[in-house]
C-alpha cells in the first residue's frame, strides 16, 4: 500500500487547486463587506448574543446593511433571537448559500439553519474515543465553509457572534485578516471580569485589534419607571478597561423586556430605543462607529 510520501505531487487530488479556489471564493465574499467585527466575552452567560442582535438592530435603524455570522457552532442562538425557525429552508445554488433573513432585514448564517430538528445537538462524531484535535479541525473547517459559502452580498457590517472562550478568534483572524477588531463583553461580576481579562490579554498578545470593552447587565432597569438598581456586585469595569489600556465603550443596564422581545423575534432596541437600556445600546454603537 502506498503512503503519502510515495505519491507524486498531490496524487492527482488537486488539493492545492481546491485550497486556492476556496481562498478566492472567501476573498470575493469578504471584499463586499465594509466592516467585520467580532463580539466576544470569554465567559458564557453575559448576554453577548442578545447584545450582538441589538447592536445589529441599532445599526439597521441608522441605515446600515448588516449581517450576523453565528460562530458559536455548538451552541448557536442567533436564529432564535432574530426569529428564524428551522422551517425556513436555505436556498443553495451554484454560487453558494443564501443567508437567512431575520428580524428587520438582518442577514444571518448559523449552524442552526442546517439542522432538520431545532432540538438536535451539533455532533461532529458519534465515536466517543475521537480525540479533541480531530473535533477542533472539523469545527475550524465548518467555520471556514460557513464564511466562504455564504452569499452575503454587499454589507456595511458583518457582526461575528463568537462562542464563549477565546480560542476561536484565531480561526476568525485567519479567515478575516482585515477584521476591524473585537468588542469584549463582560458583566460586573468578579468572575466574568477575571475571564474577560484573559481574553483581552490573549488578543493583545496576538495583536488582534480591540475596539473596546462593554459592561453588560450593568444594573437593573425597571421597565415601568426606568429607575436603575444594582444587579451584580463587582469591581469597576471602567477601571479594568483603563488598566488594560483599551476603550470603555459604556455600560448597558439589564431590562427584563429584552428577553420578552427577543423570544418573539422582535428585537428589543427597535421597540424601546428611547428607554434607558435602548439609549445605552445606541451609545455603545456610537463608540464602535467612532473607533473603526
Amino acid at each position: 500500500m502506498k503512503t503519502y510520501d510515495d505519491l507524486a505531487g498531490d496524487g492527482g487530488s488537486n488539493i492545492v487547486g481546491q485550497v486556492q479556489a476556496l481562498g478566492e471564493k472567501l476573498r470575493s465574499r469578504l471584499d463586499r463587506i465594509k466592516h467585520k467585527i467580532a463580539l466576544m466575552s470569554g465567559k458564557g452567560g453575559v448576554g453577548k448574543s442578545s447584545l450582538t442582535a441589538n447592536v445589529a438592530a441599532c445599526l439597521v435603524d441608522r441605515g446600515h446593511t448588516v449581517g450576523i455570522l453565528d460562530a458559536d457552532l455548538n451552541g448557536p442562538s442567533i436564529c432564535h433571537l432574530l426569529g428564524l425557525t428551522h422551517t425556513q429552508k436555505l436556498v443553495i445554488d451554484e454560487n453558494g448559500v443564501q443567508p437567512g433573513t431575520g428580524a428587520h432585514g438582518i442577514k444571518l448564517m448559523s449552524m442552526d439553519m442546517l439542522l432538520s430538528n431545532p432540538d438536535s445537538p451539533i455532533m461532529w462524531t458519534d465515536e466517543p474515543e475521537m480525540n479533541a484535535t480531530w473535533v477542533s479541525t472539523m469545527e475550524s473547517t465548518a467555520l471556514r465553509e460557513l464564511v466562504a459559502d455564504t452569499q452575503w452580498g454587499d454589507l456595511d457590517f458583518l457582526l461575528i457572534d463568537m462562542p464563549p472562550g477565546s480560542d476561536r478568534i484565531d480561526n476568525i483572524r485567519g479567515l478575516i485578516p482585515e477584521l476591524a477588531g473585537v468588542v469584549e463583553i463582560t458583566i460586573p461580576s468578579p468572575l466574568s471580569q477575571h475571564i474577560v481579562t484573559k481574553s483581552i490579554t490573549k488578543n493583545n498578545k496576538m495583536k488582534v485589534p480591540i475596539i473596546g470593552l462593554v459592561e453588560n447587565m450593568a444594573g437593573y432597569t425597571c421597565p415601568h419607571c426606568d429607575k436603575e438598581g444594582p444587579l451584580f456586585e463587582g469591581e469597576n469595569v471602567h477601571e479594568l478597561a483603563m488598566k488594560k489600556n483599551i476603550p470603555y465603550l459604556g455600560k448597558v443596564p439589564f431590562d427584563p423586556r429584552i428577553g420578552q422581545r427577543t423570544d418573539s423575534g422582535s428585537l428589543y432596541y427597535m421597540e424601546h430605543k428611547g428607554s434607558v437600556t435602548g439609549k445605552a445600546i445606541g451609545s455603545v454603537v456610537d463608540q464602535i462607529l467612532k473607533a473603526i
